[in-house]
C-alpha cells in the first residue's frame, strides 16, 4: 500500500465523519419541523432517491474520465451544499427534502469511483486488508465519533452540525489533490447499462446483490424513524440519540479488522454473517426495551455487516475486470442502495400505522427469507474469500470464490 492509498484512505475517513455528523443531524432538523412519522421518513426517501436515479450514470462517467477528478468535484459540491443547508436550516421541510436529495445525488460519484481507486492503489492479494481498513477506519468516522459529535454541535447550534460538515469535505478533497494516478486506457463513450448486464450473468456476484439489497430494504425500513423510536422507546436525548447511532461502530470497526483473519480462517464466515444479522434485528425487537441491551444486539449486526462488506468488494473488485468495474459497482449500488427509497416510504407508512417496533419485525421476516434462499447459491459460488484467486473476467464462467485452509 503505497501514498496514493493513504491518501484515498485518509480523505474516506475524514469526509465520513462529515457524512456521520449528518446522519445525526439531519433527522434531527426534521424532527423540530414535525413529528409526522411519514414526514420524517420523507427525508430519508429523498435522500436515498439518488440511487435510484443517478447510479449508472455515475459508473459509466467512472469508467470514461479521471476517477481522481471526479472525486474531487463531488467532494466540492458536497461542501458547497453543506454549507447552504446551514445558512438555510431553517426553511420548510419540502427544502430540507431538497438537499437531501442533492446531497444524495453527489454521493454517487465517490460510491462510483471509490471501487475503481481503490483497485488502481492497492495490489490485488491486499485488498481484503484493505477494505478491511476501509471499513474500520468508516465504522469510526460515520458511526462512532460522526454522530454523537453531530447530536453534540446540533444541541448547540442547530447549524453547526452542517458547517463542520462542509469543512470535511473541504479537507477530504485537499487530501484527494495530493493523489497522483496514472491515467488508464478508458471507453470513449462506455454503455451504461452494460455494467448491469454482466452483473445479472454473474451467479455469486448476482446472489450477494439480492442479499444486500434486501438487508439495506430491512434497514432503511427501521432507520426512517429511528429517531422516534430513540425517543420514545429508549427515551433519548438530542445528543443520546448520537450516541445511540455510536453504538453500531464498535462492531464494524472489530469486523473491518478482523475480517481478513476470518475469511481466511473459517469457512462459513460469510453464510454465518447471513444467518445473524437478522436474529440481532430480532432481539432489538423483542427484549431490548434500554440503551445498553440495543447496543448489544446492534454491535453484532455491524460486526456481521463490516465482514460481509469487507467480503463482497474484494469478490467484486476481483471479479469484474477493470474497465467494467465503475459501471458494475454502480449497477449494484442501483439494486442495493436504491431499494432505500422504498424502505423509508414503507417504514414511515407501517410505523404510523402500526408503531415504531413494526418495521423491525417486518426487516426481520423479510431477511430471514431472502437469508435462508440465499444458502445454498452462496455455499455453492462462494465457500470462502481467497487472496491468491484470480476468478475469471468474464461472468459467463461463474467462477466459486474458495477460502484457503490456511491463514493468508
Amino acid at each position: 500500500m503505497g501514498r496514493n492509498w493513504y491518501l484515498l484512505w485518509s480523505g474516506s475517513a475524514v469526509s465520513a465523519l462529515g457524512d456521520g455528523i449528518f446522519l445525526a443531524a439531519l433527522p434531527l432538523l426534521a424532527a423540530t419541523l414535525t413529528q409526522d412519522p411519514k414526514l420524517i421518513a420523507g427525508v430519508s426517501f429523498f435522500g436515498a432517491l439518488p440511487w435510484l436515479l443517478a447510479a449508472l450514470p455515475a459508473g459509466a462517467a467512472a469508467d470514461r474520465y479521471d476517477g481522481r477528478k471526479l472525486l474531487l468535484a463531488a467532494l466540492w459540491v458536497q461542501c458547497g451544499l453543506m454549507a447552504a443547508l446551514a445558512a438555510f436550516h431553517s426553511a420548510h421541510i419540502a427544502f430540507i427534502y431538497g438537499m437531501a436529495f442533492l446531497i444524495g445525488t453527489a454521493e454517487n460519484i465517490p460510491r462510483a469511483v471509490g471501487q475503481p481507486l481503490i483497485k488502481a492503489t492497492v495490489e490485488n492479494h491486499l485488498l481484503e486488508r484493505a477494505n478491511g481498513r476501509l471499513f474500520a477506519s468508516q465504522a469510526v468516522a460515520l458511526q462512532f465519533v460522526g454522530p454523537p459529535l453531530g447530536g453534540l454541535l446540533f444541541a448547540l447550534a442547530t447549524p453547526a452540525p452542517f458547517w463542520v460538515n462542509a469543512l470535511t469535505f473541504a479537507i477530504a478533497a485537499v487530501l484527494v489533490t495530493k493523489m497522483r494516478t496514472q491515467r488508464q486506457p478508458r471507453p470513449a463513450r462506455p454503455k451504461i447499462a452494460e455494467g448491469l448486464k454482466w452483473l445479472m450473468k454473474h451467479k455469486a456476484l448476482r446472489t450477494v446483490t439480492v442479499v444486500s439489497a434486501t438487508t439495506n430494504l430491512c434497514i432503511a425500513m427501521t432507520m426512517a424513524t429511528l429517531v422516534l423510536f430513540a425517543q420514545h422507546r429508549l427515551g433519548l436525548t438530542n445528543a443520546g440519540f448520537g450516541a445511540f447511532l455510536a453504538t453500531l461502530a464498535c462492531g464494524g470497526v472489530a469486523g473491518g479488522l478482523l475480517a481478513e483473519r476470518l475469511l481466511a480462517k473459517y469457512r462459513n464466515t460469510v453464510t454465518a454473517t447471513v444467518v445473524l444479522i437478522p436474529l440481532m434485528w430480532l432481539g432489538i425487537a423483542t427484549i431490548a426495551h434500554d440503551l445498553i441491551t440495543v447496543a448489544a444486539f446492534a454491535v453484532v449486526s455491524s460486526f456481521c455487516t463490516a465482514v460481509w462488506g469487507v467480503a463482497t468488494s474484494a469478490l467484486r473488485q476481483r471479479a469484474v475486470p477493470t474497465e467494467l468495474l465503475g459501471r458494475v459497482s454502480s449497477a449494484q449500488t442501483l439494486i442495493t442502495w436504491g431499494v432505500q427509497p422504498v424502505g423509508a416510504l414503507l417504514g414511515g407508512l407501517i410505523a404510523d400505522y402500526f408503531g415504531l417496533l413494526a418495521p423491525w419485525f417486518v426487516a426481520v421476516g423479510l431477511r430471514t427469507i431472502v437469508g435462508l434462499l440465499s444458502l445454498k447459491p452462496l455455499r455453492a459460488h462462494w465457500p470462502g474469500a481467497a487472496l491468491n484467486v484470480h476468478l475469471a473476467a468474464a461472468p459467463e464462467h461463474d467462477a466459486a470464490v474458495t477460502l484457503p485452509d490456511a491463514s493468508r
